[in-house]
Order: C-alpha cells, then structure tokens, then sequence
C-alpha cells in the first residue's frame, strides 16, 4: 500500500502557470525524477510512476486522463519549489494552502465489520466484486459457481441463442470463477497441502465442469466485438478483466486450431512452405539439429495434430486460472516504470505452487501456470521450471532437447522438448491481451494490427520468444474475427 501523506494535486499544480512557469516546473519534474502517485478513480489502487514516463507518452496526461487521479506530496512540492527559486528567484504561491494532517484530520476507516479488511483491499486489483466472494463460505462459492454452470446449460439446450444473451453469460461466468477461485487459494494457503487439496476439492470439481460447459458453448462466431466490449462493462478490476478476456480468447483460438487442423490441408501446407519460412526460426532454438533433419516433426513431437476433448478442457482450465498467483499490483507490457521482475517472476512461482501442492486440478493446468512466460528461454522469459531444468541437466548431462513443442507432459518433464504447446499459446494471447487492453495505464492501448505487428517484430523477428508457427495461425484467427465484425 502507497504511504497515506498530505497530497497536492498534479493539475493543480500544472493548470495554473503560464507557459514559461508552466515549461520550468515541467523541467524540473523530469530532471529530478519526481514521482507521481496515480490513483485509479474506480477501485482507488495507488502506484507510484515517475514524472517523466507519464510525460513522455502523453505529454498533458494530468488534464485529459478521466481514469486516474495525479498528485504529488508536500514534501516533493517543496523541493520544486526549491528547485524553481534557485533558476528563477521567486515563487508566486498560485496553489491553495497545504495544511499538515493532523489527527483531527485524519478520518477513521468505515466501519465494515469485517475483521479482515485490510487483507481483502490487498486484492483490490481484483475488482469490487472481489469482497463479495472473499466473505462467502467455500460452500457458498461452490454453489455459486454449479448455479453458474447451471445458467450454461440452460443456454446450450436453447437452439436460437442471442449472441447477447451468450456474451453476458460467458463473461459473468468466467469472470465470477476466476474470482472465485483467487479467493479459496488465498484462504487455502495458509493450510497444510492435504488439508488444503480436501478443502477445495469441490472448488475443483465445479470449476472443471463449469469450464466444460462454457468450452461447449463458445465458439468462434460467438467470440466476436460485442463479447469484449461487455467484458470490459461488466469487469472493474484489470486483473480478472485479463484473466476473462485471455480465457474466453484461449478457448475460440483452441477450436479455431482445431479446426484448421481438422478439416483443412493447413498442415499440408506448412510442411511445404517449412523450408523457405520457418526453418531459420526454429534452428536458432535448435541449432544441433542438422537443418536438413529440421521438419514440423521436430516442431511438434509427435507430429502436428488436433487437440483431444480431454486435453482441451484440461488447457482450458489452465487459461482460467492462468494469473490466479498475481498479485493485484502487478501490471505487464506497461513500461520500465511499473515493472518489477522479482513481483512478476513470483506471481507465476506462487500460482503454480498453489495451484499444484493446494489443489487437484491436473497437473496440465498446473504446467501451464509455470510456463506460461518461458519465451523459449530468452533472457527476458521467466519461469518455474527453468531452475527445474538446470536441475535436471546437472543430473542428466547427457540429456538435450531435440524437440521445440509437445502437446504431452512427460516429453517436457523428461527434458525432451525446450515448450509445452498450451503455454505458448497463452504466451501469445497473454502478450496480445496486454497490449489491446482498454484499461491501459502507461501507454495507449494498441489496436490488433498495431499489436501484431510490434509482436512479429519484436518476439519473432528479432528474439525467439514465441512460437512462429502458432503466431502466424493466431494472427489469421484474429483476421478471422475482424472479418466477423465487418
């Protein structure tokens, strides 16, 4: 939490000045670094951003942002002023009094009734709605999440379905379950791993049936504009917004692969096309493997294939509850400023660990949660499992990875091949999400042409980080979708 100090608003600060005062005090802000606390208007989450940032991707950000609050403390408005004196002699006091906060002032929190309040405001990045759920029994959450499950197949039995009636179910659903299961892992935790796993062994059981019947009811046609946009209505915290919209996106994207797989000569066609297109690319991941003996096999052990219903509900439960270990003030693809690698890196560390010693979710959703920002072990990547696999080739020196995907745990666990396909799936719908979201902070949201392009540059081109095949077969479903929406 952000220390609560005396503040002073940045427009008011920055409103009043004329140009020449107005130009100096902005120098001043940047040369010295000065940090900005930003306050989002809707949930009231703090961060601190320094000055420069702000200014540098919008240079009048304190006046047209109508999402987040800005200001500064007493204490810095005294070093500016400081700072303007010694190059400009005098300071004309334009700002309303700032009066030292006292304990008169200072107001007590609202009387709640809740014991735990100040644990609940830690997961205020996880929207309002989040309390809600935190106070409810484990059994309340269940049932809440069955009468969900029952809103699903009510839906699938109707024929003449209403894309909106099936927006706003898929969306109040996946959403009501991430939050859902944030909530019991946080509670469960602090118990033993036996103890935890028979405490949230319901939890579970109604989440994976609950995600069969949305897996069922989406489809590519369905996942369309309109479902964004109710998403983005019916969400207020930037967390669950991201796990809803990467989970319903991961689902359209695993039938819209299924399908081409399926029913097409795509695979075909890559095989033909492997030479010319892709074979660079993937030697650079493989560079012991003769590029003569480099072929969609060596891609993908086992061979190029469509998923299977049970492995399909299985990933998709991973997308879920893909961020179910980050903590509500972590934020991606936003800028140096707001990053932190140790809060990041431990959110995947903390989700998987949960996830896998506190539950009985497969293990599949578990290595998703691990994996899911490896970048192909690029030094920007992260990930559980890379000590895991220094571990292991410490023991196994002999052992090397002849493959770049698998669709099955033990060629991973055994050190065969470098991904595990789901994960770079989601690596690639995490990345995009980010950076298409609506409720950007630091930077203006790409729109999708903006991100695939800076992503194909960026992760492909000049850094292996995704998977260039899947890439491509990602950029063509969202073509498809924008066909959809013309």
């Amino acid at each position: 939490m952000v220390k609560d100090e005396v503040k002073v608003s940045l427009s008011t600060l920055l409103l009043q000045p004329d140009g020449k005062r107005l130009k100096s005090i902005i120098d001043i802000l940047k040369e010295e670094d000065i940090p900005v606390l930003c306050t989002k208007k809707s949930s009231k989450s703090k961060k601190l951003i320094p000055f420069k940032t702000l200014y540098n991707n919008n240079e009048t950000f304190w006046k047209q942002d109508t999402t987040w609050e800005y200001s500064i403390t007493e204490e810095t408005l005294n070093k500016i002023k400081e700072k303007y004196i010694a190059a400009n002699g005098s300071w004309v006091d334009e700002l309303p009094d700032v009066k030292k906060k006292t304990k008169k002032d200072t107001k007590p929190k609202p009387q709640t009734g809740d014991d735990n309040l100040e644990e609940l405001e830690a997961h205020e990045g996880y929207g309002s709605e989040y309390k809600t759920f935190a106070r409810m029994s484990t059994s309340e959450k269940v049932n809440y999440l069955n009468h969900n499950k029952q809103r699903l197949n009510e839906l699938l039995a109707v024929k003449n379905k209403g894309t909106e009636v099936v927006t706003e179910v898929l969306v109040d659903t996946a959403k009501d379950a991430a939050l859902i299961n944030h909530s019991v892992l946080v509670d469960a935790i602090s118990l033993a791993d036996d103890e935890a796993k028979k405490v949230t062994q319901s939890l579970v059981d109604s989440t994976n049936e609950m995600v069969k019947s949305s897996a069922q009811l989406l489809t590519v046609d369905v996942f369309n504009n309109e479902l964004m946009n109710t998403l983005v209505q019916k969400s207020n915290g930037t967390i669950v917004q991201h796990m809803t919209r990467v989970y319903l996106n991961g689902i359209a994207f695993l039938s819209y692969y299924n399908n081409l797989v399926s029913t097409s000569s795509a695979i075909q066609r890559l095989r033909i096309s492997f030479q010319s297109k892709y074979r660079e690319f993937y030697h650079k991941l493989l560079p012991h493997i003769d590029k003569d003996d480099l072929s969609l096999e060596r891609v993908f052990y086992g061979g190029m294939r469509a998923i299977p219903p049970d492995l399909y509900f299985k990933w998709a439960v991973g997308f879920l509850i893909h961020d179910i270990g980050k903590a509500s003030n972590v934020e991606y693809h936003e800028g140096e400023a707001s990053y932190n690698r140790n809060i990041v890196i431990d959110h995947v560390k903390q989700g998987y660990k949960s996830v896998l010693n506190k539950t009985n979710y497969p293990m599949e959703a578990s290595l998703i949660i691990g994996y899911h920002h490896e970048y192909y072990g690029d030094v920007t990547g992260y990930g559980y499992f890379r000590a895991y696999l220094q571990q292991y080739k410490k023991q196994n020196p002999e052992a090397r990875q002849d493959y770049c995907m698998t669709y099955d745990l033990e060629p991973i666990l055994d050190y065969e091949a470098l991904a595990y396909f789901p994960a770079k799936v989601l690596e690639i719908i995490d990345v995009y999400d980010s950076l298409t979201d609506p409720h950007r902070v630091y930077r203006k949201s790409m729109t999708p042409d903006e991100a695939l392009a800076m992503m194909r540059v960026e992760f492909v081109e000049k850094y292996t980080k995704i998977d260039a095949i899947l890439f491509d077969i990602f950029e063509s479903f969202i073509r498809e979708q924008q066909k959809s929406k013309q």
